[in-house]
């Protein structure tokens, strides 16, 4: 079993950055690969980034490349999700997730599915 528990959300203005964190509990040594997923109202849970256990290998929805970035240590077992340049279209519920298959293939599965997820941290871009 993995917790995931996400911080960092809160209300920011267009063109503003935020960084989000998920720290990983449990059965972390197992090499997860971790993403980020969001649900704005109305929508359907879309992926946004995954990195996989060693960090070499990341993915990115084309809506947020250029301006989000994936990270993650491993010492600290935090995947981290940082937002540039952001958009009202950006506002939604973040979701960490953890399961173990690669970086490409979290993004790639429709609909969306993961092994374990995180509570959620609300994102909200002001115009």
């Amino acid at each position: 079993q993995v917790q995931l528990v996400e911080s960092g959300g809160g209300l920011v203005q267009a063109g503003g950055s935020l960084r989000l964190s998920c720290a990983a509990s449990g059965r972390t040594s197992s090499g997860y690969t971790m993403g980020w997923f969001r649900q704005a109202p109305g929508k359907e849970r879309e992926f946004v980034a995954a990195i996989n256990w060693s960090g070499r290998s990341t993915n990115l929805a084309s809506s947020v490349k250029g301006r989000f970035t994936i990270s993650r240590d491993n010492a600290k077992n935090t995947v981290y999700l940082e937002m540039d340049s952001l958009k009202p279209e950006d506002t939604a519920v973040y979701y960490c997730a953890a399961d173990q298959s690669t970086a490409q293939a979290m993004g790639a599965r429709r609909p969306v599915k993961c092994d374990y997820w995180g509570q959620g941290t609300q994102v909200t871009v002001s115009s």
